[in-house]
């Protein structure tokens, strides 16, 4: 076989089938954005903790992630037979991550003779705000073929190490990394650096996203849809698709010590369930709400946190490492 297309969502896989590519076309399906991930993600029980808390959080069925995760797995060890493969990713931290766990499973393979390459954008013409490959039409996509770029040791090597550090207990490995050059993948540095700054904040316990919506919910805005739309837009670096926004929504309303009101909720949408009246509930800040936007209480000692970062997971009373947005560090508390 001589080329597979590896991509981030089926809009872009249906799109590329639409004869823009020749070759075969994969759908890596995963979100590593959000929940538990692993130096070895295909171990058992690692995956196990995974489909838990996808299920938990989501509303993922266990069962069936783990056999998408174990059929990609599965795949993905038998790409050698392609003489050439083309990753199509984008800027964010959704998709940086993605890329980072392909070139850290293609990194362990140094005898494959199959040509790796990597189209990767960050903006497209006339598109503001860009979000994703996704919003790009059929024409439009066709523009992106042939502008893909080799990928070589350095890259390998670098995104090898971006996802053992994301991947690591402590936050610390990541950081660091993040000091030195990492410009050969040219997104990965804000994308790993926004995922930082989701930890709690020394100011108020809040991550960025907490944070983000706290502001929105000030400027007046009361429908969950816009919240989305304006807090997606605001942290594009992220990726956050409103599955993991519907998540954080649900963290945040949840007694005894909600940041905000959801008026006419019945229950906030899962994966598969439709959110059509889910957009015509009213969101509303609480009094200890508008207390954690201005700085006055901190939410993370208010509540026990029980949360994962990447490979750090986070719970207890106190955290451990929280985000000092001001030096944009991560530090030790």
């Amino acid at each position: 076989m001589s080329m597979l297309h590896i991509v981030n969502g089926d809009s872009v896989g249906k799109k590329l089938q639409q004869g823009v590519v020749e070759g075969d076309i994969w759908v890596w399906r995963e979100v590593y954005s959000h929940g538990p991930v692993f130096l070895d993600s295909a171990a058992p029980d690692n995956r196990s903790v995974r489909a838990q808390y996808l299920e938990q959080t989501l509303g993922i069925p266990q069962t069936e992630y783990i056999q998408i995760s174990e059929a990609q797995e599965k795949s993905l060890a038998h790409v050698y037979k392609y003489k050439e493969i083309v990753l199509w990713f984008e800027h964010d931290l959704f998709d940086q991550a993605m890329l980072c766990y392909l070139l850290h499973k293609f990194s362990a393979q140094p005898e494959m003779e199959t040509k790796l390459r990597l189209l990767c954008i960050g903006e497209f013409a006339g598109i503001d705000p860009f979000r994703g490959l996704g919003q790009l039409s059929v024409e439009q996509m066709t523009t992106l073929v042939g502008t893909w770029k080799p990928i070589g040791a350095k890259e390998l090597d670098v995104g090898n190490r971006l996802w053992q550090a994301y991947t690591s207990p402590t936050p610390e490995l990541l950081q660091q990394l993040l000091h030195t050059d990492t410009s050969v993948l040219p997104f990965a540095h804000a994308a790993f650096q926004a995922h930082l700054s989701r930890f709690p904040s020394t100011q108020n316990g809040l991550g960025i996203a907490e944070q983000t919506t706290l502001e929105m919910l000030h400027t007046g805005i009361t429908s969950p849809f816009e919240l989305f739309d304006q807090v997606g837009n605001k942290l594009h670096t992220l990726g956050m698709g409103d599955l993991e926004y519907w998540h954080i929504l649900r963290k945040m309303s949840q007694a005894p010590y909600p940041l905000l009101q959801i008026n006419g909720l019945t229950e906030i949408p899962a994966y598969n369930e439709n959110p059509a009246t889910f957009g015509s509930n009213k969101i509303i800040m609480t009094e200890l709400g508008k207390n954690v936007w201005d700085g006055q209480e901190d939410w993370a000692l208010k509540k026990q946190i029980d949360e994962w970062y990447g490979g750090v997971h986070l719970q207890g009373e106190y955290p451990r490492w929280r985000w000092d947005s001001s030096r944009q560090l991560i530090v030790e508390s």
